[in-house]
């Protein structure tokens, strides 16, 4: 009987933290730690940031939803005039990562003009979030 009652309780927390993830994959949010935080298009490994925003992604070679998110993003930079878009491997930038506090691929960053973080996501982004963060960062 006592297995059994393990056995629910474990899967019960299990379920919760499944629910959690998924409710926060992807979803755009703002860290305090980087509302002072400002990138340069040199620390990026960019020619220039975007006239109006940058849409700076983390990505690693074998993520499967860092394909999905280059794709969204790309489409978003070439819907809103003045954005860029910047992937940046993980793998090769591990000091950036580190700097940044990026814990998992794809992550992506909203940059304004000046290079100021507004938003991160950590996970793939859903498109009307993308363009809902840029609303702020323009």
């Amino acid at each position: 009987m006592t297995g059994l009652v393990v056995c629910l309780a474990v899967l019960a927390l299990a379920g919760a933290f499944g629910a959690l993830w998924k409710r926060r994959d992807g979803r755009m949010t703002v860290r305090g730690r980087d509302e002072d935080r400002r990138l340069t298009a040199e620390a990026i490994g960019a020619e220039e940031l975007g006239e109006r925003a940058t849409l700076v992604q983390f990505s690693s070679a074998f993520c499967q939803p860092c394909r999905a998110t280059r794709r969204i993003l790309a489409e978003v930079s070439g819907m809103v005039e003045g954005v860029a878009h910047v992937e940046i491997d993980a793998e090769a930038r591990l000091d950036l990562v580190r700097e940044l506090g990026v814990m998992r691929t794809p992550t992506v960053l909203v940059l304004d003009a000046r290079g100021r973080i507004v938003r991160r996501a950590s996970g793939q982004p859903r498109k009307v979030d993308v363009i809902a963060a840029l609303g702020e960062a323009v």
